[in-house]
């Protein structure tokens, strides 16, 4: 356990921090998920919003960007 003040804050941003980025990374996960099952008519329209998701937990640094890189080109219709 942190013993100084500063480091029990810290501990605690740490801790909303990491309940933070587990649900955004569910969110994803959730995300890719639906768009899988989706039918292949409905991927087109569906893809630019994934597409968006995926760069913004790039730009949050939730998932590396050679991942969201890989997964856009994976999944493209």
């Amino acid at each position: 356990m942190p013993q100084h003040k500063s480091a029990i804050k810290q501990a605690k941003t740490n801790i909303r921090r990491q309940e933070q980025n587990r649900a955004a990374k569910s969110t994803i996960r959730r995300a890719l998920r639906k768009y899988r099952e989706l039918a292949p008519e409905a991927r087109a329209s569906a893809y630019p919003e994934i597409q968006a998701l995926l760069d913004k937990a790039t730009c949050k640094r939730l998932i590396p960007a050679g991942r969201a890189s890989r997964l856009k080109s994976r999944l493209a219709p």
